[in-house]
């Protein structure tokens, strides 16, 4: 959580014309969790190294993220996004079903003694499968093979509505909010107009 980002007073405060707010939710855990009862990876499924280029990387965010409004890294710069890329500290690994890209899973080791579970979702047809507490439980695997204290990430009220209580399952702690305004990247061009229909559209 950043400290000098602004307090926002209480009671109701205005959100400008063609953006979205959106309560970010920061949690954590200190020591690895007893890992929760999941299959194994299913026939057809197996999860691999991504290609770290930009084009494999913003396919695979496109595929995971457009429903829940994911552009953070569609507008960040080519340069930086590949400076990321090139990162040995930052794993990057994709789920694939018979092929097809259904998941992401991306660690970020870059601070000493943490990890960031910086992007982790599931495509549509993978959702309600049971196949994200497999991944998850990967995860949880990942960071806590190497020597971290801790391994943190973030949600918002624009993810899966079961977001947060399956972070919360999986062992993480919550311990800051935010709220974060944003240009509606539907109203920018950056995503399609029609996605992310839970998300009313303004403008």
């Amino acid at each position: 959580m950043n400290a000098t980002n602004p307090v926002l007073p209480p009671g109701y405060s205005a959100v400008p014309p063609g953006h979205v707010a959106t309560i970010v939710t920061s949690l954590e855990m200190s020591s690895r969790p007893p890992l929760r009862a999941a299959q194994p990876f299913p026939p057809g499924f197996a999860l691999e190294p991504l290609e770290r280029t930009i084009a494999a990387y913003r396919k695979l965010y496109r595929t995971v993220g457009t429903d829940w409004l994911w552009f953070s890294r569609l507008v960040m710069a080519d340069e930086k996004l590949q400076e990321i890329l090139d990162n040995a500290e930052v794993e990057f690994l994709v789920l694939r079903k018979d092929g097809r890209d259904v998941g992401i899973l991306e660690l970020d080791f870059s601070k000493p003694g943490e990890c960031e579970l910086a992007f982790f979702g599931l495509a549509a047809e993978a959702v309600g499968t049971g196949i994200g507490r497999t991944l998850m439980n990967d995860a949880i695997a990942r960071a806590w093979a190497r020597p971290i204290k801790r391994f943190w990430v973030h949600t918002c009220t624009l993810d899966h509505p079961a977001a947060l209580d399956f972070y919360r399952r999986s062992g993480f702690v919550p311990y800051a909010f935010q709220v974060e305004v944003f240009a509606d990247p539907r109203l920018t061009g950056i995503l399609p107009r029609d996605c992310s229909r839970h998300v009313p559209l303004l403008g």
